[in-house]
């Protein structure tokens, strides 16, 4: 993943809490100072003043802006000019115009792609100079189609997403790629339902997702383990690279053909 964001847990924190910012920042691996949906309007002001008073490590601190739409982005970014923070995360990132300033002023940027106009143009934001990552967010995409749910409620695929979410998921996971930038996967906001984000952080890791956002502290360890390669995985892909030494080209390893493919499956693995 991009050396600006460290992951794979990244933990979003209220930007007009300030009392929480250490913990948020101790408890994970990037901590998020949201400055959008987390804090109401009236109190937006101050809490630019908090994130503008804070030294958190900018390293392992990113800053979630308000859209480029809005009135408060440039209030956010103009707080932003005096502190050591490089890293932003711009809300409903919907096309490469939208990031021009935040270039311009020096500011890398992860992209959240949450709204059906970011989204189609992913691959155009993802192209941007000034963006090291993407995101996508099932809530607010379901919202800007007017839509009820990102999940189903009831049936057999009960908490599992709907297709257009999936769809999102996967668009965005491509654009990233392809530019070859960061992709951050959605958070999990039934806090209580351990095994349901379990599933869909095992799903991340093995998509090429390269972390995972949450809200709550005790999300970060379940997120943590889901990408972290089983004693199995590791054992596996140390194997094959091995006999991928002695066996040129396409080999059969334990039934299974062995291709180029497979080999840089196996080293992501060891890697990670």
């Amino acid at each position: 993943m991009s050396a600006a964001i460290h992951g794979p847990a990244l933990l979003f924190c209220p930007a007009d809490r300030d009392d929480r910012y250490a913990k948020a920042l101790a408890a994970a691996d990037t901590a998020i100072m949201d400055l959008e949906d987390a804090v109401a309007p009236d109190d937006k002001p101050a809490a630019r003043a908090k994130v503008a008073a804070s030294a958190l490590d900018p390293e392992r601190t990113i800053v979630r802006v308000n859209p480029a739409s809005t009135p408060d982005h440039a209030l956010d970014l103009d707080a932003l000019g005096g502190t050591a923070y490089r890293v932003v995360m711009l809300a409903k990132a919907e096309s490469a115009a939208d990031l021009d300033a935040l270039h311009a002023a020096g500011l890398q940027v992860l992209a959240l792609c949450e709204t059906a106009r970011g989204v189609v143009h992913a691959e155009e934001i993802a192209a941007h100079p000034a963006v090291i990552g993407l995101m996508w967010g099932a809530e607010d995409l379901v919202a800007s189609m007017a839509g009820r749910s990102s999940r189903f409620t009831a049936g057999a695929h009960a908490g599992r997403y709907r297709d257009v979410a999936r769809h999102a998921r996967s668009r965005v996971l491509l654009a990233a790629k392809a530019f070859g930038k960061a992709a951050i996967d959605s958070v999990h906001l039934d806090i209580a339902d351990v095994e349901g984000l379990r599933a869909e952080v095992l799903d991340a890791a093995a998509s090429g997702f390269d972390a995972t956002a949450c809200i709550h502290p005790s999300q970060v360890a379940v997120i943590r383990e889901g990408y972290a390669a089983t004693p199995a995985e590791r054992d596996w892909a140390e194997r094959v690279l091995a006999e991928a030494e002695h066996r040129p080209g396409v080999f059969r390893f334990e039934g299974r053909m062995v291709d180029e493919p497979v080999l840089r499956q196996a080293r992501a693995i060891l890697a990670g």
